[in-house]
Order: C-alpha cells, then sequence, then structure tokens
C-alpha cells in the first residue's frame, strides 16, 4: 500500500469569486430593507389610522404583528437555511417579503394589514438568517471579510434610520401606503440581482429538524417580544403582559434543557460554549435596546421640544447612520485585527453608554447642533466601533452547516434586546412623566431623561460582561486561513470551522 508523501503541497489559498462584491451589494440591499421597514411606519402611523379606522388600542400592531413574527421566527428560519440552502432560502425570503408588503400596501382593512405585516416578519426572518450566513461564507479573505461584514452592518443601521426619513417623504407626498409598497420593488431588484451571485457551495444540513426545539424556541422568543410590546399599554403587571414574559421564560427554559438532549438539535449547545460567542449575544442585545431607545428619544424630542417636521426629524436621525457606517467600515476594520473583538467591544459599549449619558442632560432650551449631535456622533462611534466584533465573535469559527443558525441568533438577541430595551424605556418614561410636577413639556422631557439610563445602564452591564467572558485577545496570524467553504464529500462528514474573520 503506497505511503504517503511527507511532502505534500501546502493548501492553497482558495480564490476569491470575481462577483463576491456583486453579492454583497444583494445581501447589504436586503439587509436594509428588512431593517427599514421595522421604522418606516411609524411616521405613517397617524395617516395609517384614521384612514382605516383603527383604534388607539390596535394602532401598535401595526409595528408589533411585524416584530413578533420577526423576533419569533429567527431560530427556525436559520435551521431551514442550513437544511435547504442559505442562497435558495434568502431567494425566497424576497418574494416572499415583496408578495406581503404588496398585500400590506393594499390592504383595506386594519386587520388584512396586521396579518400581512405578519407575513412581513416571517419572511424578514428568512431573509436576515440566511443573509449574514452569505456574507461570512462568500468571503473567505479575512480582511476582505471584515469589510463586507462592516458594509453589511453599516447598511442595516442605515436601513432603521433612512426608515423615518423615507417614511417621513412618502407619507407626506404619496400617502402612508407607499411607505409599505416601496419595499415591492426593492426586494424584486434584490431577487433578480441573486442571478448573478455566486453559488452557495457550502454543505447543507441532513437529518430532520427539531421542531419540539422549533416550538419551544419561537413560541419563547415570540411570547416575550409580544409581552414586551404591550408593556406600555397594559403594564407590566398586566394579565397579558405578565402571562407573555412567565410564559415565554418558561418556555425557553425548557427549550434550553430541550437542547442537550435532542438528536439533532435546533441551536447546538457547542455553539453557547463559546464564551466570546455568548458575550458577543449580550453586547448585540443591549446595543440594539440603546438603539431603539435613542430612536424613541430622539423622536419625541425633534418633534415636540424643537419642533420639527416630520421630513426634518427624519433628517435629523442621519448622522447617526453617517457615523456609524463610517467608524464601522474605517476604523473597526483596521482595530479589530489589532486588538480583537474583546476590546472592541468592551470599548464601542462604554462609548455608546457615553453618548446616552449626554442625552440625559438635554434641557427644553438645547439645540440640535450645539447639545443632540454631539451625542449622536459619540453614540454613533460606540456603534461603529462595536458592531463588527460583536458580528464577529458570533460568526467566526462556526462550522459551516451552523452558519445560517448562528446568524439567527444574534438576530434573535438584538430582536429580544430592542423588544426589552424598548418597552422598559417607554414604561419608565411614561411613569416618570405621569408624576412630574411642570408643565406638560418639560415633564415628558423629564420622564425621558430618567429613562435613557435604563438602556444606558445595559450597555455599561454588557460592557463587564463582554471584558470579563469574551477571554483576552490572542495573536493575529497574517495569513490567510485554509479552511474554506465547501460540499462534505460524503454524508456524516463534519465540516470545518468557517476561519476566523480577525484571525483569531
Amino acid at each position: 500500500m503506497p505511503v504517503p508523501s511527507s511532502s505534500a503541497p501546502a493548501p492553497i489559498a482558495p480564490t476569491p469569486h470575481p462577483r463576491r462584491w456583486w453579492a454583497l451589494s444583494v445581501l447589504g440591499l436586503a439587509q436594509l430593507m428588512i431593517l427599514l421597514d421595522s421604522t418606516i411606519v411609524n411616521v405613517a402611523l397617524p395617516s395609517l389610522q384614521t384612514e382605516l379606522g383603527m383604534s388607539d388600542g390596535d394602532r401598535p400592531w401595526v409595528v408589533t404583528s411585524y416584530t413578533v413574527a420577526f423576533g419569533g421566527l429567527l431560530l427556525l428560519a436559520g435551521r431551514i437555511a442550513d437544511h435547504v440552502g442559505r442562497k435558495r432560502v434568502f431567494a425566497i425570503g424576497l418574494g416572499g417579503f415583496a408578495l406581503a408588503s404588496a398585500a400590506a400596501g393594499l390592504a383595506p382593512t386594519a386587520q388584512t394589514l396586521f396579518a400581512a405585516r405578519a407575513v412581513q416578519g416571517a419572511f424578514a426572518a428568512l431573509l436576515a438568517a440566511s443573509a449574514l450566513a452569505l456574507v461570512a461564507t462568500t468571503f473567505t479573505d479575512p480582511r476582505e471579510r471584515r469589510r463586507a461584514i462592516a458594509l453589511f452592518g453599516a447598511l442595516g443601521g442605515a436601513g432603521a434610520s433612512l426608515g423615518v426619513v423615507l417614511g417621513g417623504f412618502l407619507t407626506q407626498w404619496f400617502g402612508w401606503r407607499w411607505c409599505l409598497l416601496v419595499n415591492v420593488p426593492i426586494a424584486l431588484a434584490a431577487l433578480l440581482g441573486t442571478c448573478w451571485t455566486p453559488p452557495d457551495l457550502t454543505r447543507r444540513l441532513t437529518g430532520r429538524i427539531d421542531i419540539a426545539g422549533a416550538v419551544l424556541g419561537c413560541g419563547g422568543l415570540t411570547a416575550l417580544v409580544h409581552g414586551c410590546s404591550q408593556a406600555e399599554a397594559h403594564g407590566w403587571t398586566g394579565p397579558t403582559v405578565l402571562g407573555s414574559l412567565i410564559g415565554g421564560t418558561v418556555m425557553l427554559g425548557v427549550f434550553a434543557w430541550w437542547q442537550t438532549r435532542a438528536s439533532t438539535p435546533l441551536l447546538p449547545p457547542r455553539l453557547m460554549k463559546d464564551r466570546r460567542r455568548v458575550a458577543s449575544l449580550l453586547a448585540g442585545a443591549a446595543l440594539m435596546a440603546g438603539q431603539l431607545s435613542v430612536a424613541l428619544y430622539l423622536t419625541y424630542y425633534l418633534q415636540t421640544v424643537l419642533d420639527w417636521s416630520a421630513v426634518a426629524s427624519g433628517l435629523g436621525f442621519l448622522p447617526i447612520s453617517l457615523v456609524t457606517t463610517g467608524t464601522a467600515t474605517q476604523l473597526g476594520t483596521r482595530l479589530l485585527p489589532r486588538f480583537g473583538p474583546r476590546v472592541m467591544m468592551t470599548a464601542g459599549l462604554f462609548i455608546s453608554a457615553c453618548g446616552l449619558f449626554q442625552l440625559t442632560l438635554l434641557t427644553p432650551d438645547s439645540t440640535y447642533a450645539g447639545n443632540v449631535l454631539p451625542a449622536l456622533v459619540t453614540f454613533s462611534v460606540g456603534n461603529g466601533g462595536s458592531f463588527l466584533a460583536i458580528m464577529t465573535g458570533v460568526t467566526s469559527d462556526v462550522p459551516e452547516q451552523d452558519s445560517g443558525i448562528a446568524s439567527a441568533a444574534v438576530n434573535s438577541a438584538q430582536q429580544v434586546g430592542g423588544s426589552i430595551g424598548s418597552a422598559v424605556f417607554n414604561t419608565v418614561a411614561a411613569s416618570v412623566a405621569a408624576a412630574a410636577v411642570g408643565g406638560a413639556r418639560a415633564s415628558v422631557l423629564e420622564g425621558f431623561t430618567l429613562a435613557i439610563w435604563c438602556p444606558l445602564a445595559a450597555l455599561l452591564l454588557a460592557a463587564v460582561a463582554t471584558a470579563a467572558l469574551a477571554g483576552p485577545p490572542r495573536r493575529i496570524s497574517s495569513s490567510v486561513p485554509d479552511a474554506t467553504p465547501r460540499r462534505a464529500s460524503a454524508v456524516g462528514e463534519q465540516a470545518r470551522p468557517a476561519p476566523s474573520i480577525t484571525g483569531e
């Protein structure tokens, strides 16, 4: 039997696909769209409510039906992507999102709109779970992967801010329905663009999907997001809210227990044994809580205190997108290889908390340029500096067959963190404002400036947890890893981990 030669050639670094940057533009467009859709209808709510004859109690469901379906179905969507194929699931998500957006934009009744928005959220979960996984597996060079993830995340962050701007323009000039119909050409353009994206050659997971885990995990997340979304209207001790929160917590506890015993777990425990990944999920949840709280605070302050129009208020959000994008793409990509995810996440979260502290100092006499803008710049620098590190901590060294569920996990953490954070912020702000003594404007501002301490504390706690859990930085290798995405040659072969984005 021939003996293998000991002088076998070293593994050759994978050749980057020539259409990888085109793929990023398509994936980024979809990411921008699904996050844009979470905020674009906010400005249109008064017009929408009047035309459809919607009660004040039903109005929050325009947003809640989308976020509950989106956040609740992410884990299942991630596992579907691992089984069916990320590119195929991405294309299905785009087509379904376009159809659901058309149905929502043409909805004749409030109930039809709620249903269409829920379907939108379900397809958004498929898009979110598959898009980040495709970015991580399409770019094989660590330096390019860092830049690609930074751009991808910046587009998503821009979507949330641009949604407010675009919603104001569309509502004022064309009517509220175009806030939903605008998704149709965007989704169809991205769907057409997938025809020229590189093929998805990563290994697909075989076997059955963990149905029990899907019911427990998705049900628990749905209950938590629903309970938080209803807290402002019914109070934290209301039967609906308390029942949802307790039920969701119990279901997630049983879900965690079941994942250690299931033959094909929905969220493999091996992924959660990495302390850096756990720290990244906590950081992502805290950062999203801060982002949504700032959006609520800024919307009120610009329109109520400074008397800005909806369109002008939307433009006031632009510095968040610009600074976050610039920091992530220009600063984060350079500093991450040197300092590692632990330092970047901890520092970024602390800087973001400093930005929130500046917001606590606002008064009715503060100005946008002199007081609001510096706070937004500080907060956005922290966002941009920590985002790439968070995505790195979640997606690095993940077996290629688990890339979809890893991407879904970080999205789920962000959705739950954002839901809890915004609900706590709203509740505290309303309670403080009701008990405050003084004029209406001063009382409400007092409520918001005190409520912002909640996400500020969450960011500081997440920074401490990140410093403790993420581990010390390791020496960075400048060589290109030889582990490349590929199809397994035989059933049961274990796929190699995806190369670390930072080289750690």
